[in-house]
């Protein structure tokens, strides 16, 4: 897609998908925005988290980061722009819910298991750190067993979420939030091949396939 197109879908977009929601975007600005959850997705170009649950305007509070990780609570000086977002949407927005959604092929995920040589992705090296305990799990976890790099892929892209979701707790006002049974976290994992959802099940402690009638 080229710049052009972007220009020219605006312009469908204003004088139709706008128009749709013209009433809708005119009482988000007069009274602000309400959404109930804080979905954290990766930002591959092929995830979208409104077009996967088909969300109006107004719906959800994206924040969107190589690896859909969650960097643990960190309170020095320094900038945390995805720490910043979980804390705005807890503590301001007060969502409900919160959802870490993975996905199948993801190059984040596949990456930690190469070597980065390119001097210029010092910030993408650091930033892999945070699925390094996924990894390390998944690893030890298949040390004695033969299994195919996509089977050992999409384990760790999997179990990634259950730490990042842990991830979540260390942030006072999740915790607090959680323990009271005002909050709740979800794992979610998305296949791009296939379109279908899969839902991690505490109860189970496996990932299931998404239907209108899963038990949460």
């Amino acid at each position: 897609m080229k710049i052009s197109d972007l220009i020219s879908g605006y312009e469908k977009f204003k004088d139709t998908k706008f128009k749709k929601y013209e009433n809708k975007f005119l009482d988000l600005v007069k009274n602000g925005q309400n959404p109930k959850v804080l979905f954290i997705a990766c930002s591959d170009s092929r995830v979208d988290p409104s077009l996967i649950t088909l969300s109006a305007p107004g719906d959800l509070f994206v924040l969107r980061n190589v690896g859909n990780f969650v960097p643990p609570f960190a309170p020095d000086n320094d900038y945390h722009a995805t720490a910043a977002g979980i804390e705005y949407a807890v503590s301001v927005l007060e969502v409900t819910d919160i959802i870490v959604c993975g996905h199948s092929h993801c190059g984040a995920i596949e990456t930690m298991y190469t070597k980065i040589t390119d001097i210029n992705l010092v910030h993408v090296k650091k930033w892999l750190e945070l699925g390094l305990e996924a990894k390390n799990y998944v690893t030890q976890k298949l040390i004695s067993q033969s299994v195919s790099h996509e089977e050992r892929l999409e384990l760790t892209e999997k179990i990634s979420l259950l730490f990042q979701s842990k991830n979540l707790l260390s942030y006072p006002d999740v915790q607090r939030r959680v323990n009271e049974g005002e909050l709740f976290i979800r794992s979610w994992y998305y296949r791009l091949d296939t379109g279908e959802l899969e839902y991690f099940n505490t109860e189970s402690g496996e990932f299931e396939p998404m239907s209108s009638s899963s038990e949460f």
